[in-house]
């Protein structure tokens, strides 16, 4: 559908990694209004049974302002392995992707790294397991006969939020007003190194740690000056007393004579 002439899809993958290294890929896609008036049936005839059952969840195409149409993926991870796996899964132009986190003493890092673009334009998307079945990669004809290329239908973007902080010197993405790191992936035939790294301290993912022991430091000085002064009253309560108290007069005394 994107090989025809006018048509555009656009694709934006959004990973949010928490500062535990669990974390949300959520996948947008957008058909613009020319792929919807020529596809009408476009989305009555989705199939994500497949993307339901790997686990992800999906929302119902939506029209968009201008007359396309889109739809969301997301999907939750618990590990960097599980990272990793999911993004594979976005096949191209998204390739060798991985997603590690290792920890060196205190620090935590987590580094970004893969492969993006379309090494063989739209024959990228056909596998070698797809073109036996069909005998020829599918649509070859009908592409090039559109004049369509990858990089007039299609735009992809890769965005990422990372915990702690981003080291330039190994991240390669544009960094974004809120903080979020994005890589526009080439649809040209070139392939983009996919780069990032950030190290978390100790406190990092504890902002409130020491807000919180600030005010039970201010707590526990104003308890001991409490106590400081309370212990000092009741040592004054009890000697003010016991200077009020009256003397007992001493008894009888008689002189013997021997």
């Amino acid at each position: 559908m994107i090989a025809l002439a006018g048509c555009r899809l656009d694709l934006a993958v959004d990973m949010v990694v928490e500062p535990d290294g669990t974390g949300t890929i959520s996948v947008v896609v957008t058909a613009d209004a020319e792929l919807v008036a020529a596809v009408p049936t476009i989305a009555s005839e989705l199939a994500t049974d497949d993307i339901v059952a790997a686990g992800w969840a999906v929302t119902e195409p939506a029209t968009t302002p201008d007359g396309g149409l889109t739809m969301t993926l997301t999907h939750n991870f618990f590990s960097d392995e599980e990272a990793t796996n999911l993004l594979n899964s976005l096949g191209p132009p998204f390739n060798q992707m991985s997603m590690t986190r290792n920890s060196s003493g205190e620090d935590t890092t987590t580094r970004l790294s893969g492969l993006l673009g379309l090494s063989d334009g739209f024959d990228t998307f056909a596998d070698d397991d797809l073109i036996a079945a069909v005998g020829a990669v599918p649509f070859a004809e009908q592409i090039a006969a559109s004049g369509a290329t990858p990089e007039s239908s299609m735009g992809v973007v890769i965005r990422t939020t990372l915990p702690g902080e981003v080291d330039g010197a190994e991240t390669n993405g544009t960094e974004l007003d809120d903080g979020r790191l994005e890589w526009t992936v080439p649809m040209d035939g070139t392939i983009l190194d996919w780069r990032a790294l950030s190290t978390q301290s100790p406190g990092d993912d504890r902002w409130w740690a020491r807000p919180l022991s600030v005010v039970a430091l201010v707590a526990l000085v104003a308890w001991v000056a409490f106590i400081t002064v309370f212990i000092g009253y009741v040592v004054w309560a009890r000697w003010q007393r016991s200077r009020r108290r009256p003397r007992r007069s001493p008894g009888p005394h008689t002189d013997a004579t021997v």
